[in-house]
């Protein structure tokens, strides 16, 4: 039996490799068709991306015709350099530099010369391509932006590197790919599938027709359509009303997670970032280090809460029992606490219990619920976690799992952070009372501001904040429907809610009703300084709201944050307001909040961190264009896709 053994598996093994050469080189020749075969060339087909509408169907972005120039080096001959580089409008340093780029790739296979060419551009060089052998045209599409907002949300789309080459096969050189924003988070669904057609040439290299009749070839199969769960008029109003501000503002609709609107400021008109200007304009962007345009404040801004974090200092006290709705707290316009610091408060002061502590903001109130709450627990180390544990049940201190690509956790700390801090010890609850108002180590970003506001909103819970609302064919991720609850019981949400009622018509925000609108509200200022000179200089502080209406049946939840904007009252609460009612009414009633809105400026307070790029003048221009624009053009309803799409020639 032992001595058939090994002949047994010489003769098994023999048999399947047969069998396999067999198989690779009778019945299936793809990969013979696959390999880099001097006969047999590649031509392929790029589908349309598909469209980006809004949840209610409003076209935002569409598609455009645009031709790349390709070339293969080892193909050139006898080329006119100097009359090329006269059509092209190329020096000759710039043709060389990209043939050589281009050999580098491989002698043998196409490469990009010359990118994003308009239908104009084309027709000119087409006359005469024929006369330049190893050049020839590559058809495309590019974006076609029938909005002037929402930059951040679109993302954008740019040539793939020479690493996503070499990784993904998919992707070869010059093609186009989603980066940031909804391009990047659905590119595999966006892009569709390309086509190819194999084409057999002799030995003079000329094309003689379809390899084996077109048995391997493919057709373009077009991306798929998606709807955001963005509203385009909040989109569009918020961004006016952010001009010559910076911030941000996040918008979500309670009840499903879904993202109402998401605004970074500064912006810009995400049309510029189209062909042969592409590059010059993103330089521009990408190099101002003072606006940072390109940086979604509504995603990766992180800030310290200010008051509306009083909020959830509440709801844990109120949880763990060191405090009632009729607590009382004794207000003298200043918390005293321990090494001779203090707490200002900008109350009437006098006894306050819980729901006057809401509405009148009260430092006090809020640093002794929070005091109570670290000193209910022997050990400070204990108690910081239960109370970490209690605040991250929102979302927060975490990354929060949408659907867009850029993110930050903003920071909630607990006893591993003030063991880093305080190595030997010796921190206690008055150490660390800033905490209570949203200070402190605490940070936030504006979309896990909104969220805490959609979650109180709900009593409770909340859904993952997500930006996709319908794809034609697909389902939508689970985890979008999947219900997160908080660790605080829903009784002791209708107190705070109360108390954020009146906030509105008592209280920091009562100049700021919207008749007919039951709003919750919160209003917060946060300290703000900024390294000038190095020096620490405490700059404007930043101006904060966090809303959610109406106040039963809650359709809309939003946190603005203000960048050296003051109190949370004079420009973060207003735009609060109007974009509450612009989405319940679609129209605005308080025109003189409008009004003093728009024509405030505050690029003196941010000109004292070094002045104004020219990125930055270029998105004031863009800014100025926006303003001009109160509604949007041309709305197109998603009814039958056939008739709404532009064809791409």
């Amino acid at each position: 039996m032992r001595k058939a053994l090994l002949p047994s598996l010489i003769i098994l093994a023999t048999s399947l490799l047969i069998l396999r050469i067999f198989y690779l080189q009778i019945v299936d020749d793809t990969l013979k068709l696959k390999s880099e075969n001097n006969a047999i060339k590649k031509k392929y087909e790029y589908p349309e991306r598909g469209y980006i509408y809004d949840r209610k169907g409003v076209l935002m972005v569409a598609n455009q015709a645009s031709y790349d120039i390709m070339v293969i080096p080892r193909e050139l001959k006898n080329t006119d350099t100097l009359e090329l580089c006269q059509l092209l409008k190329i020096s000759k340093e710039d043709f060389i530099k990209r043939i050589e780029k281009a050999r580098i790739y491989s002698p043998r296979l196409p490469s990009v010369f010359l990118s994003q060419l308009n239908k104009s551009e084309f027709a000119a060089f087409q006359e005469k391509i024929r006369k330049y052998e190893g050049f020839y045209f590559q058809k495309r599409s590019l974006r076609d932006y029938e909005v002037n907002f929402g930059a951040n949300v679109f993302g954008g789309i740019t040539q793939v590197n020479e690493k996503l080459v070499a990784k993904n096969p998919y992707y070869n050189s010059g093609d186009l790919i989603g980066r940031q924003g909804v391009e990047e988070s659905y590119e595999d669904l966006l892009r569709g599938v390309k086509g190819v057609k194999y084409i057999q040439k002799d030995k003079y290299n000329r094309e003689i027709g379809s390899y084996k009749e077109g048995k391997y070839d493919t057709i373009a199969v077009q991306g798929e359509d998606i709807n955001l769960t963005i509203d385009a008029e909040l989109q569009k109003y918020g961004e006016e009303l952010m001009i010559n501000k910076r911030g941000g503002i996040v918008a979500i609709e309670p009840r499903t997670g879904e993202i109402l609107a998401l605004v970074t400021a500064p912006s810009y008109d995400p049309g510029i970032l189209v062909g042969r200007q592409r590059s010059k304009n993103y330089t521009q962007l990408y190099h101002d280090s003072i606006a940072k345009p390109l940086y979604d404040r509504g995603l990766l801004a992180e800030y310290p809460p200010g008051s509306p974090f009083k909020i959830l200092t509440g709801l844990v006290a109120l949880q763990e029992g060191v405090i009632d709705e009729n607590t009382s707290v004794s207000c003298n316009n200043g918390f005293s606490y321990a090494r001779g610091r203090f707490m200002r408060c900008h109350c009437r002061g006098g006894s306050l219990q819980l729901h006057r502590g809401i509405y009148e903001s009260c430092n006090s109130y809020f640093a002794t619920a929070y005091m109570k709450t670290i000193n209910k627990y022997t050990k400070p180390s204990t108690a910081v976690d239960v109370w970490s544990n209690h605040i991250k049940s929102f979302g927060l201190g975490q990354f929060m799992g949408y659907d867009l690509p850029t993110g930050k956790r903003g920071n909630i700390p607990d006893s591993k952070t003030y063991k880093r801090i305080y190595p030997n010890g010796g921190w206690r609850s008055t150490t660390i009372v800033s905490n209570s108002i949203g200070q402190g180590e605490v940070l936030m970003t504006p979309i896990q501001l909104a969220n805490m506001m959609a979650t109180v909103a709900n009593e409770g819970y909340y859904y993952t904040p997500h930006i996709i609302k319908k794809i034609e064919g697909h389902k939508i991720d689970k985890k979008f429907t999947t219900k997160h609850t908080t660790t605080i019981d829903k009784k002791h949400f209708k107190p705070i809610i109360s108390g954020l009622f009146d906030v509105y018509n008592m209280g920091t925000a009562s100049a700021l009703k919207v008749e007919g609108i039951d709003i919750c509200g919160k209003t917060g200022t946060a300290e703000n300084f900024a390294k000038i000179g190095g020096k620490r200089i405490q700059l404007k502080d930043h101006s904060i709201f966090v809303a959610f209406a109406p106040k039963d049946n809650p359709k809309i939840a939003i946190a603005i944050m203000v960048e050296n904007g003051g109190f949370g009252s004079t420009i973060a609460g207003p735009i609060a307001s109007l974009m509450i009612e612009k989405y319940l009414r679609q129209k605005i009633t308080r025109i003189d909040l409008e009004k003093r809105i728009l024509a405030t400026s505050l690029q003196s307070q941010y000109a004292k961190l070094g002045g104004l790029s020219d990125a930055v003048k270029l998105q004031l221009r863009i800014s100025d264009s926006l303003l001009n624009k109160r509604t949007i053009p041309a709305v197109r309803i998603k009814t039958d896709t056939s008739k709404v799409k532009k064809q791409v020639i």
